[in-house]
């Protein structure tokens, strides 16, 4: 082949697919395609299956987990009902005898021997003594058991345990000294000692011989509050005390010369954070000098009215943060009321400033101004009040009482004084200063009935109908009783009517019409003017003051001597045949 040839040479083409091969390829190819995906749908609806199952397993693993625990709760619930019952069961059926007593005290005084010899024998080794000393406090817990039949303390007695017992409040130990204190405040518990009067009254006299009130103060003296097991023994001492007074109330004079009233004194002076021991040591101090005037005046030897005012003079501008926080501020109220019934206290009330913290209290208008108007009327009653009305002038007391005179507080938060008693206070300290105040003081306070056109004697007006109702209801009521009962009325039933009358509102009613015969007579002769305008107005006479007050004259009471009693009963008829 030439050189033309190769040049000109063209391969033969290659023959084109038919359209046939084309689309059997094209029909392969979809064909794998969705084979691909119906295996890929396959595996994933086989998946989302597999998870499925799996979920319902587990819920049904959780639910029957859950079924288990609810049974096991349940099933532990009952078994502790069920030992409950069985303890209560036990107790029913062993009740505490004569013999079985016997050998608690026994072994309690087994113990108590051991500890004593170990403690001689190995002074420097507590390891030697210590499980003698667990011992014995585990006899003494089991010596509660007592505390449930108070019919046989005259045994315990007998058998010489309260000694005993008494002997480990100074045991070296304090824990073995709390664990005493609070068997005996569970033994001493009033409501067990009821059950029984000869139990109670074994036991009382049994610890009074053993001299247990100064026993107890002297392991108060060791006893930290910062400890919660000495703090709790402090409790439980205090406890103890409230018992004894309760069923022996004559001991209190006792209580507070062996030291109580002097420990209660440093406990409410320490500088600490309130809590449950201060507000115990308040109540017992309030007990201590409720009806004791031995004590009121012991109080005021040892300077205890310049520690209460002390106390209280934080709540002049803040108002206590708790409940029980207000009842030990008005539990420091009450003792200051106690202790000014002595005569003396008054004066030292009068040197601690004590009426300028009273008045301050009325002005901040706290939760104190309760308490310290209270004080005031107690400060500033009767003969020996003298002095201390005349100061309260003088200090500008008339600008506090008055406003306080013409609108009784209503938005009073934990409101201890109702109305009437609120009234009552203020009505019975006018009238105490209008008794008791000489020369200027008592020109400024009558005065004050000519202020603003007598808007104070509107207001003594207001008050006495108020309380003149009142009174007519009560006599209403008196009648009706008797009309019914049908019978004559005896001098013991006369005195009682008496006394309700006065609870229904004749008490105040005497004092407003006391300081309206005051005001009438001594002031100018527009206040009389103002009184009669007034009466006419309502239809009302001159003649029920003058009634009230002659019956005020005949029932004095028993406030200062005989002599002053006299007097006053003297110028209150003056004041009627004035008027």
């Amino acid at each position: 082949m030439d050189i033309g040839e190769l040049l000109s040479y063209k391969p033969a083409p290659t023959p084109k697919r038919s359209n046939d091969a084309d689309r059997d390829d094209d029909d392969e190819e979809a064909e794998y395609e969705r084979y691909r995906k119906q295996r890929r749908t396959h595996s994933s609806s086989s998946s989302s299956r597999d998870r499925e199952r799996e979920q319902k397993a587990k819920l049904e693993k959780m639910k029957l987990e859950i079924e288990q625990m609810s049974a096991a709760a349940k099933k532990a619930e009952e078994e502790k009902v069920q030992q409950i019952v069985n303890s209560v069961e036990n107790a029913e059926s062993e009740i505490l005898d004569e013999t079985a007593m016997k050998r608690m005290i026994l072994q309690f005084e087994k113990k108590t021997l051991k500890n004593q010899e170990m403690r001689i024998k190995f002074p420097e080794m507590p390891e030697k003594f210590m499980e003698s000393e667990v011992e014995l406090n585990d006899c003494i817990v089991e010596l509660h058991a007592l505390a449930t039949v108070p019919d046989l303390y005259p045994l315990m007695v007998e058998l010489n345990a309260v000694p005993s017992l008494l002997e480990l409040l100074s045991h070296e130990n304090t824990d073995i000294a709390v664990a005493v204190v609070d068997l005996l405040q569970e033994l001493t518990d009033v409501d067990i000692l009821h059950e029984s009067k000869d139990g109670a009254d074994a036991l009382m006299e049994a610890l009074l011989s053993q001299q247990v009130c100064p026993l107890l103060v002297q392991n108060l003296e060791r006893l930290d509050d910062s400890v919660k097991e000495e703090s709790d023994g402090i409790h439980n001492t205090l406890a103890v005390f409230e018992n004894i007074t309760e069923l022996r109330p004559e001991v209190c004079v006792d209580m507070a010369k062996q030291g109580l009233l002097q420990w209660l004194m440093r406990r409410l002076r320490v500088k600490a954070p309130f809590d449950n021991n201060k507000l115990y040591a308040s109540e017992i101090l309030s007990i201590l000098l409720q009806n004791t005037p031995e004590n009121r005046q012991m109080l005021g030897d040892m300077d205890g009215i310049d520690v209460i005012l002390q106390q209280l003079a934080f709540y002049k501008r803040h108002d206590p943060s708790s409940s029980e926080e207000h009842e030990m501020m008005e539990n420091l109220f009450n003792c200051l009321c106690s202790a000014l019934m002595y005569a003396p206290n008054r004066d030292r009330f009068l040197r601690g400033e004590g009426l300028q913290l009273m008045n301050l209290m009325l002005r901040e208008k706290k939760l104190s101004r309760n308490g310290s108007l209270k004080v005031l009327d107690h400060a500033m009653s009767g003969p020996d009040g003298k002095e201390n009305c005349n100061k309260f002038v003088d200090i500008l007391g008339l600008r506090t009482i008055f406003p306080l005179f013409m609108k009784t507080p209503k938005k009073n938060r934990k409101r201890i004084l109702t109305t009437e008693e609120h009234e009552e206070h203020v009505v019975s300290i006018i009238a105490t200063m209008l008794r008791n105040c000489k020369g200027p003081q008592r020109q400024r306070l009558l005065n004050k009935f000519t202020e603003n056109d007598h808007e104070k004697v509107d207001r003594l007006m207001e008050l006495h109908f108020k309380y003149l109702e009142k009174v007519e209801q009560v006599d209403q009521q008196i009648e009706d009783e008797r009309r019914d009962l049908g019978e004559g009325e005896d001098s013991d039933e006369e005195e009682g009517n008496y006394l309700q009358r006065l609870d229904g509102g004749l008490f105040t009613l005497q004092l407003v019409d006391y300081i309206i015969l005051e005001a009438c007579t001594g002031g100018a002769a527009s206040v009389k003017q103002r009184v009669l305008q007034i009466l006419n107005l309502r239809g009302k006479s001159v003649k029920t003051i003058r009634h009230v007050m002659r019956e005020y004259a005949g029932n004095l009471g028993d406030a200062g001597d005989k002599e002053w009693r006299d007097m006053e009963q003297q110028h209150i008829l003056q004041l009627v045949d004035k008027f």
